[in-house]
């Protein structure tokens, strides 16, 4: 782990074969076999979407990586405690980010500049594991990583916070998936299919709910849980209605910038990207 740890962009590429092997079983055992709904279908058009989309995420990452990882040496020069890494620790840090990314993620859909990233994971009216791929190349302009930085204040390593910050983004991927329904006792405490489909809904009781990354039970502290019971509509209310990674990338960014330029005032400018999505005109 420790390998890893000092490389931690080749975690998601050393993790790429398992999830080519879900998705195959996936199509083989669901879509083959007619066990899954319209909405998991797999097609050539949006699984090139979606394998681009993540291409053009991965590029930029690598590209604003060392700034960010320079800031991060910065700010870890001004750190509270000193951290020596150990599995109790890993623990901890893991289940950290994992509050920090709830924030994240919650304010990707509460706030306009951040959704504009972000609706490129949502826009999809399919729900399967290469769901997970569909990911923007925005996120660093959106400002992801600020909600990393009070991890390195408060004395992990910047290597471990960026390592665990993609864990969590790998293990993700196993709840873009309509083929798992229920999973028992286990839906009390982490983040399962059944929920994240709920997170992908359209379903007016499902939106803006169920923003966990690994463990379910910050939505359920802070009153962002909902149920998945009646069956989820996916995609996003103003659908993009295209395979082309860059048309779905930018959409939003246009239609935000667009609100931006009709507004007279500064202060009207600001209001426009700071505002929940959902109160945009």
């Amino acid at each position: 782990m420790d390998t890893l740890a000092d490389n931690p962009e080749w975690l998601l590429v050393a993790l790429a074969p398992l999830f080519l092997i879900m998705m195959l079983l996936e199509y083989w055992f669901g879509q083959r076999a007619n066990r899954l709904p319209d909405s998991a279908t797999y097609s050539l058009k949006e699984l090139v979407c979606n394998f681009s989309l993540a291409g053009m995420h991965q590029l930029s990452d690598l590209l604003t990586g060392f700034l960010i990882a320079k800031l991060y040496l910065l700010l870890f020069g001004w750190k509270l405690f000193d951290i020596q890494m150990s599995l109790s620790m890993f623990v901890v840090l893991m289940v950290l980010q994992d509050f920090f990314y709830y924030w994240f993620h919650r304010a990707s859909h509460r706030v306009r500049w951040m959704w504009a990233a972000h609706v490129v994971h949502h826009s999809s009216e399919n729900m399967n594991f290469s769901t997970a791929f569909r990911q923007s190349l925005m996120y660093p302009l959106a400002g992801m990583w600020l909600f990393w930085m009070p991890l390195v204040i408060i004395g992990f390593e910047p290597k471990w916070v960026i390592f665990v910050v993609l864990l969590n983004l790998g293990l993700q991927f196993f709840v873009h998936t309509q083929w798992i329904r229920k999973l028992g006792v286990l839906e009390w405490v982490i983040n399962t299919p059944s929920h994240h489909r709920v997170h992908h809904g359209v379903n007016a009781q499902y939106i803006d709910k169920n923003y966990a990354g690994i463990l379910i039970i910050w939505d359920r502290m802070f009153g962002t849980f909902e149920p998945e019971v009646e069956t989820v509509r996916y995609g996003i209310s103003k659908p993009v209605n295209s395979y082309n990674p860059l048309v779905v990338t930018f959409a939003e960014w246009r239609y935000m910038l667009s609100s931006v330029a009709e507004e007279k005032s500064w202060l009207g400018k600001v209001r426009v990207i700071l505002k929940p999505p959902s109160d945009a005109s």
